[in-house]
């Protein structure tokens, strides 16, 4: 596959979003605008989160903009505590729900705790307000509910197996686990990773393999 094939391709996929370094700002401002109208706010660390839950949604049949409810990509765990802040008095009348990595999960419960968004103190606690952990990451996640077949099909149809196969190759990654392999290379680009947040969504709901956070959090809103 050619270089402008593949970029059309990349162009096709990320419609709709944005992407550079000042993305998550923009973003934000544009979730941020919808919130006074919203009967729900989801609160995810990223772009990527943003991609992966709105896909999961459309999979299953949902319109979240009808629907009223808010996907915010905040920029990073570390954010949480300014973000509800921020909202203020709104965060007491539309549902808070959210999307986490495990690394974070600790700065996730503080930031609930300090703005009286309940008191979780376990995992269990954090999902009955509706906020679910994703283990490692939400990529990792998605790897392992597509498979490695399933990833590499992918990255064939979008024109990347053979620059996949060169990265296998490297000596740092040369014999590695086939799944480190994988989330590494889709890790190794920003806009690769906003591409296969979709592609692998997409995959993961033709084979009704979504992980268990995406689908709990759709339920849950």
């Amino acid at each position: 596959m050619d270089r402008p094939t593949r970029r059309e391709l990349a162009r096709r996929v990320l419609d709709g979003y944005d992407s550079g370094p000042d993305a998550t700002v923009r973003a934000t401002a544009r979730a941020v605008a919808k919130v006074d109208n919203a009967v729900a706010v989801v609160l995810v660390e990223g772009i990527s989160d943003q991609i992966a839950l709105e896909t999961a949604a459309v999979g299953r049949g949902r319109d979240l903009e009808a629907e009223r409810i808010v996907v915010m990509p905040i920029g990073g765990a570390h954010a949480i505590g300014r973000v509800l802040t921020n909202l203020g008095p709104l965060g007491t009348r539309v549902r808070l729900a959210g999307l986490y990595d495990l690394r974070e999960e600790e700065v996730f419960r503080r930031g609930l705790v300090a703005l009286q968004v309940g008191s979780p103190r376990t995992r269990t606690d954090l999902e009955q307000l509706g906020f679910y952990c994703c283990v490692n990451d939400l990529e990792e996640e998605l790897i392992r509910a597509v498979g490695t077949a399933g990833v590499e099909a992918l990255f064939d149809a979008q024109g990347d197996l053979r620059s996949f196969r060169s990265f296998q190759s490297q000596p740092a990654w040369r014999g590695r686990q086939p799944g480190a392999q994988l989330y590494r290379f889709v890790r190794s680009s920003s806009v690769r990773n906003l591409r296969y947040a979709r592609l692998l969504v997409e995959a993961a709901v033709g084979r009704d393999t979504l992980p268990r956070p995406l689908d709990a959090l759709l339920t849950a809103v």
